[in-house]
């Protein structure tokens, strides 16, 4: 009789620890979220938090960049790998270009970075990010490619993304490390970790006169469920103000 009992209740433990367990996300649920692809100006309409967001793009350079220069522009172009995936889109693909000249060698460099009401306007991320993924095309130049992030202390991180030393369109990957803190457990201040620009730095010994990149396709993948909890809405709940009960009335 007792060892009936305790078969029985193994295998109802067994059948517990199999169930999943309610209103817990998964720490494997991965999604791709695209930042722009750069096919029209200023039409991102990129989702945080639900409200959609647009800007424009910016750069900013060292200070022996030439006259007339950076030069900024969308023209009409498309890796070959993404061709596939516009088959019947009748809108023109597009690609942001930017062409720099420096009046000497040395540590030039340039950040392109998004714009909106005039002002740097940096990217929020959803979810806990891994990984960036974009579109590169290189003028075989050996200059260095850089992505600045900022975390959810508000300290800016450089991303090594490789040299530009190729010709041509090239998919580039960049992992997040697992050292940036991207999300805070403040209610005030940065919230979670955001893109802040490109950065691309000239090897000293480079030509600087006539260098030209293209990007397209910009997106990253993401855990978006890894810091949703049970309540999560709550979170930004505005209270009354407390002023009169703190005077007295």
């Amino acid at each position: 009789m007792k060892r009936g009992l305790k078969v029985f209740i193994g295998l109802a433990c067994l059948l517990v620890i199999g169930l999943p367990v309610a209103a817990q996300p998964s720490s494997r649920s991965i999604e791709t979220f695209v930042i722009d692809t750069f096919d029209s100006e200023s039409d991102q309409n990129y989702m945080y938090n639900g409200v959609s967001y647009n800007w424009s793009w910016s750069v900013n350079t060292s200070r022996y960049i030439a006259s007339d220069y950076p030069k900024m522009g969308y023209y009409e172009g498309c890796p070959n790998s993404l061709k596939v995936l516009r088959k019947g889109d009748p809108t023109p693909a597009q690609v942001l270009g930017v062409k720099t000249r420096f009046n000497r060698k040395g540590d030039n460099w340039f950040e392109i970075y998004p714009e909106a009401d005039g002002k740097p306007f940096e990217v929020p991320f959803v979810g806990n990010v891994t990984t960036l993924d974009f579109w590169v095309w290189g003028a075989n130049y050996n200059y260095y490619l850089e992505i600045l992030l900022r975390d959810a202390t508000g300290r800016v991180h450089v991303l090594q993304a490789g040299t530009l030393a190729f010709n041509g369109w090239r998919n580039i990957i960049v992992n997040v490390p697992g050292y940036i803190q991207q999300h805070s457990h403040l209610r005030s201040g940065p919230e979670n970790l955001v893109f802040v620009g490109f950065r691309v730095r000239t090897d000293p010994q480079e030509y600087v006169d006539n260098f030209v990149i293209f990007f397209d396709q910009f997106k990253y993948t993401t855990n978006a469920l890894s810091f949703v909890y049970d309540g999560y809405e709550l979170k930004d709940v505005t209270f009354e103000d407390d002023s009169s009960e703190r005077n007295g009335k």
